[in-house]
Formats: structure tokens, C-alpha cells, sequence
């Protein structure tokens, strides 16, 4: 397939150039042969270590010194294939892998822009709609974003990807007519392509200055409101941002714990006790590697008290954490609360 980005009005401000293709999953060939296996019915199973696992870009395997690398992945619990499972059985554990291994790509469109004026400054602001393809997931992501942003980001990111982004071009700011009709819808489709010639590239699209430029902006507002007490609407932005953060740091699921901390925080304070538990819950599967992580032991502390609260075990819970501090010196720790509203302080 051709990703030669082609779009008329940008051919001169984006040089066309294919895109990386990411290698596919294996988990359909590997399904035959483990079906093989079981029509043989084979008197021992391989041992893990030696089972055949799909690849893809992002690996299914942990690292726990590096978070940010390639081969870094949710891990979680799934049943490994063997010659005792049914058929059917084995047929949903290679569906599961395949679905977790599968690059999730994201589609950016512009549709729209709106001119701002305040009584000193006048700028356009450009709605950006993020989708991921290849899904029946209709939710999407919209964020809005000015010409100093995208200028901001490409800057940024010449620091450190100056060899990718060699033959790039940023579309230059007019001395006049930057708020023509014109000007406006040849930007529009010039910064759609700009977004999809960055995803294209692996290093960049994993990239905290890339992520940033597409979260950064909202959750900042997020965390003002919590800070200000405003729970409703901190809570509102998190829930859309957290959608997008998690398609964007698939492979470094940890990266997302302070938001849900955050959605946490919110709904405790709101009294949703449940809604807190479940949020809770998620942030702690993804730390389960990283006890040294600085939200594990205030997490951990919440859910104990949101458990109690519920009804429901918090033995395990409090036994981890008990574990923890019997390994570690006694030191002032802060409450989730605590923590979450330093976020983002200037």
C-alpha cells in the first residue's frame, strides 16, 4: 500500500515521502499450528518460555527500566496456549493477543477553524478531531490548537528528531492575509498532513514532546479546575483526555496512572465512591511492576480507605502495603489528593 501523502495544496510544504509500515501479527499462522497441535493430541505441552508469541510493534513484554522503549506493553493476565485447551478456547486466547498486540493507529482531521480576537491579539484556532481506525470504537478526541502551537511543536521536536524531520518543511506565517478564507483552509489541510507525517513515524509519535502537544494543553485546564475545587469540571476534561492518552501511550500503559489518579481524586471528592474504586483499580493494574513508582503507596493507601468504604476486601491491599513499608525507611508520604494537585504547577 502507497502512504505517500499526495494532498494538492501541501505537496510544496510537505515533501511526499512513505510512511513506515509496522509489522503484522503472526497470531492467525501460529492458531493453525497450535490447532495442529491439539488434533495430534500431543501428550505434553511445550514450555512457556519456548511457546511462540505474536509480534508486532509493540511487544508484549515489560521493562521495568525503561518505560519509554519499544518493546514496553500492558501487561495482564491471559491464559497461555497449550494442548488442553479446546479448540474454541484457543481460538479466543489467539483473539485476545491479537487485539492487544495490534498498533493502534490514529486518523487527524481538521474540519474546521475559528478566528479569536481578544482586545490585543487576534489568532486562528484550528479543531483538530482524533480518531482510531480499524475499530468499532466510535469515540473520538477534538482538541483545538493555534499556529504557535503547531510552530511550538516543530521546533520541539527538530531537537531531537532533526535527521526524521530533515526534509520537512513548516508552512511559513504571511505578513498579511493569515486570516483570509484562504490562507485558513490551505493551513487546515497543510497541518492535517503535518499530524500524519509525524504519527507515521514510530520514535516520534511515542515521543513526550509529540504527546504532549495533544494532551498537554487540556490537562492543564484539568488540574487548574481540580486545584480550584471546580471537582464537575476537572472530572469532565479528564474522562475525554484519558481516552485519547491511553491510544497514544499504549505501549507505556504507567504514563496514564497520574490522570486516573486525577479522575480518582475527582470522584471521591464528588462522593462517587464506586466510580473512585473503579478508576482506582486501573492506575493499580498498570503499577503492578512498579511499586517505586511515586503514586503506588498513595494510590494504595485510597483504595484501602475506598474499599472499606464499599465493603469490599482490603486485606490484599493493605498487606501490599505493609510489605512496602517494611522494605522501605519511613518517610512522609503524600495523600493522592496531595500529589495530584501539584500537577502541572508553573
Amino acid at each position: 500500500m502507497d502512504y505517500t501523502c499526495t494532498t494538492a495544496k501541501t505537496s510544496s510544504a510537505f515533501p511526499s515521502f512513505a510512511m513506515e509500515q509496522d509489522p503484522e501479527c503472526t497470531a492467525e499462522r501460529e492458531l493453525l499450528e497450535a490447532a495442529s497441535t491439539i488434533a495430534t493430541f500431543a501428550i505434553t505441552a511445550p514450555p512457556d518460555e519456548e511457546q511462540s508469541q505474536p509480534k508486532a510493534e509493540i511487544s508484549c513484554e515489560l521493562s521495568k527500566d525503561n518505560p519509554e522503549k519499544d518493546n514496553l506493553q500492558d501487561s495482564k493476565a491471559s491464559l497461555s496456549p497449550n494442548s488442553s485447551m479446546t479448540t474454541k478456547e484457543l481460538q479466543e486466547y489467539w483473539r485476545n493477543e491479537k487485539s492487544q498486540c495490534r498498533q493502534v493507529k490514529l486518523l487527524f482531521e481538521i474540519p474546521s477553524a475559528r478566528i479569536v480576537e481578544h482586545q490585543w491579539s487576534k489568532y486562528v484556532m484550528y479543531k483538530i478531531i482524533i480518531l482510531q481506525t480499524g475499530s468499532f470504537d466510535s469515540s473520538k478526541s477534538v482538541i483545538e490548537r493555534r499556529y504557535s502551537d503547531f510552530e511550538k511543536l516543530h521546533k520541539n521536536l527538530l531537537e531531537d528528531f532533526s535527521e526524521e524531520m530533515e526534509d520537512m518543511t513548516f508552512p511559513k506565517k504571511a505578513l498579511t492575509g493569515n486570516f483570509t478564507d484562504e490562507i485558513i483552509n490551505e493551513r487546515k489541510l497543510a497541518f492535517k498532513d503535518y499530524l500524519r507525517l509525524l504519527y507515521s513515524m514510530k520514535y516520534i509519535r511515542r515521543s513526550k514532546k509529540f504527546i504532549d502537544f495533544l494532551t498537554k494543553p487540556e490537562l492543564q485546564e484539568a488540574y487548574g479546575c481540580l486545584r480550584g475545587g471546580q471537582y464537575n469540571k476537572a472530572l469532565e476534561i479528564l474522562l475525554e483526555v484519558i481516552g485519547l492518552q491511553e491510544r497514544l501511550t499504549r505501549g507505556n500503559p504507567a504514563a496514564t496512572v497520574p490522570t486516573l489518579c486525577a479522575i480518582v481524586v475527582c470522584h471521591k471528592d464528588l462522593g462517587n465512591t464506586a466510580s473512585a474504586f473503579e478508576y482506582g483499580e486501573k492506575a493499580l493494574s498498570h503499577l503492578c511492576m512498579r511499586s517505586s513508582h511515586r503514586y503506588y503507596i498513595p494510590l494504595l493507601e485510597a483504595m484501602i480507605t475506598l474499599a472499606y468504604e464499599l465493603g469490599k476486601d482490603f486485606l490484599s491491599l493493605q498487606e501490599k502495603l505493609e510489605e512496602w513499608k517494611a522494605k522501605k525507611d519511613p518517610v512522609r508520604v503524600f495523600s493522592l489528593k496531595e500529589l495530584a494537585v501539584r500537577e502541572y504547577v508553573k
